[in-house]
């Protein structure tokens, strides 16, 4: 008997052929980049080195297109954005020992905001393999193990079979909810050494679907459809799954207020009636969430930042969905449904019963208004007035990338993202450096649109030698620098907790004489000029950077008793 999978199966006459007689010249690394094509990318990111010289070689064989940065680090950065905006996993060509681990800040990055990247490194040759010391260069007793702490999975290629299934594998993991970076590393030997394998040409890696389990999306309908006091934290799985019309229609139907994460800014309407916008650094915030008597917090673990430093104590019930399960009750009791945001959202929309609470949009527009007064007491115009400047120059539907730098705290709470997955930082991780990279992948990902990155100087100097990049590749992206003379938000925390700073102030270059020394035109600014300055340069085509010189200041912390 003959099933239908089987014929499926059977190659035709050509494929035959095609697969008996391979082109000549291939190597292990023509493996690497058709099993790549075959997935699905288009676009690779990357630095060779002497060991992925196979894989580089290949890139000139085939149709994917390569986008090669400076450091190592600021291409994993590059992929990550590029794998956020576009929701596909981004391959990251790296090489052996310092290359490989220049990238791993980047990669931690990926893995606390779940971006999917797909890092594909060379390694020793295969007799190096297993922690000896053979004295390659390059060489690490276990270059995996310095990996398998940052990425959610790790695969080591040891023949040529291997490396389509391993890719396949890793790329599946990378996209399976929660979506984060993986690592696949291939021997100098297997990428150099000519295939007479066939040509990849059909892969198959569909990540797994996370649904919820129907008994607890059942009680949390049922918890929510009786709540007095419902409210929801909308955090950055939200807007990976594409969840966002979801979660309004959740909100609108239970009358519920909602707040967004700082990984999750965009998953909510700014200015819809049930908006308490991103202030979750207020107490005010943190006081209304903690009276819900039903708290639904979806796609976020209430890490540091989310749960206002760890002040924030919810007194009523609170339902956790959440992808990765590490994070799944990991700061609060919750009733914790592991699933995709947008499967649990979609569960939750079938058995909720609608509630009518005409008070929830005036207990908004009153916590909103008490925000506005504590921010408006600290006489802090300067910081709007540029903040809002950015969001005018910005059109509303380009991406923006922010470094951690003070304005990106502001904007953090204050910042309206106008849409989902627009506004992007480094917040996961935390690591310096990340904005404009960053941006740089995203404009990779969609030329069609103005990218936005925002440093410090301290941040800007981990990557001016993306400039480079930007113009080789003539991307779109407008870099604003904003120069205080040193580590900002670190200078202002040594202060408070010190009496003064130590470390912080730092010899900086002329930003625009720099930028126009690699052909990137350059403006230095004004507070009151920002607006129209910033809109000039998104609105001219390739890269351009705008510096403000400025000295900005966080508003206070209310995760204190007293504001």
């Amino acid at each position: 008997m003959t099933h239908d999978h089987d014929l499926e199966l059977r190659p035709t006459a050509a494929q035959t052929e095609a697969a008996l007689n391979p082109p000549a010249g291939r190597n292990g690394g023509d493996l690497v980049v058709e099993t790549l094509a075959g997935l699905g990318a288009t676009t690779v990111f990357g630095l060779p080195g002497q060991h992925a010289l196979g894989m580089f070689d290949a890139l000139r064989r085939s149709d994917l297109r390569y986008v090669g940065l400076r450091v190592e680090n600021n291409a994993g950065f590059a992929a990550d954005a590029y794998g956020r905006i576009t929701g596909e996993a981004a391959p990251l060509l790296l090489s052996t020992g310092p290359g490989a681990l220049t990238s791993l800040a980047a990669l931690q990055e990926a893995r606390a905001a779940s971006a999917p990247v797909l890092a594909i490194s060379s390694q020793v040759p295969t007799r190096g393999l297993g922690g000896g010391r053979h004295g390659y260069l390059h060489e690490l007793p276990d270059q995996a193990a310095s990996f398998r702490g940052v990425v959610k999975s790790v695969h080591t290629v040891r023949t040529q079979s291997q490396i389509p299934s391993a890719i396949a594998e890793a790329w599946k993991s990378a996209l399976t909810a929660p979506h984060g970076p993986v690592w696949v590393e291939i021997p100098q030997d297997v990428l150099l050494a000519q295939t007479r394998l066939p040509v990849v040409t059909a892969v198959d890696a569909s990540p797994d679907e996370l649904p919820p389990r129907p008994e607890l999306t059942a009680v949390a309908a049922d918890l929510l459809s009786r709540a007095e006091r419902p409210a929801i934290i909308a955090g950055g799985g939200v807007v990976r799954a594409d969840a966002s019309g979801k979660l309004r229609q959740l909100a609108e139907r239970l009358q519920a207020p909602v707040v967004t994460t700082f990984g999750g800014k965009g998953a909510f309407p700014w200015t819809h009636p049930l908006s308490l916008q991103s202030w979750l650094e207020d107490r005010h915030t943190t006081d209304l969430l903690e009276d819900a008597d039903v708290l639904l917090v979806v796609g976020s673990g209430l890490g540091e930042l989310s749960s206002n430093y760890h002040t924030f104590k919810p007194r009523g019930r609170v339902i956790q969905i959440e992808a990765d399960l590490g994070k799944l009750e990991s700061n609060h009791p919750a009733l914790g449904i592991h699933a995709d945001a947008r499967l649990a959202l979609q569960a939750l929309l079938e058995t909720v019963s609608e509630r009518a609470d005409p008070a929830a949009p005036e207990r908004v527009r009153a916590l909103l208004a008490k925000v506005a007064d504590r921010i408006a007491a600290q006489e802090l115009t300067l910081e709007q007035d540029v903040l809002a400047s950015v969001r005018r120059a910005l059109p509303a539907g380009s991406p923006s990338f922010w470094d951690m730098t003070i304005l990106a705290y502001w904007a953090w709470s204050a910042f309206d993202a106008k849409s989902p997955n627009t506004m992007h930082s480094a917040q996961g991780a935390g690591g310096l450096g990340y904005g404009f990279p960053a941006a740089l992948g995203a404009a990779a990902a969609d030329p069609t649109r103005p990218v936005l990155a925002v440093s410090g100087d301290g941040g800007a100097l981990y990557s001016i030698a993306e400039l480079a990049t930007a113009r080789q590749y003539d991307l779109n992206v407008t870099w604003l620098i904003v120069d205080d003379g040193g580590y900002g938000i670190l200078r202002e925390y040594m202060t408070d907790a010190f009496g003064q700073p130590t470390a912080t102030e730092l010899t900086r270059p002329d930003f625009v004489a720099l930028a126009e020394s690699f052909g990137v035109p350059g403006v230095r600014t004004t507070p009151s000029a920002l607006a129209d300055d910033l809109a000039k340069a998104l609105a001219a085509p390739g890269p351009s950077v705008v510096v403000l010189p400025a000295v900005l200041r966080m508003f206070a912390p209310t995760h204190l008793d007293s504001d």
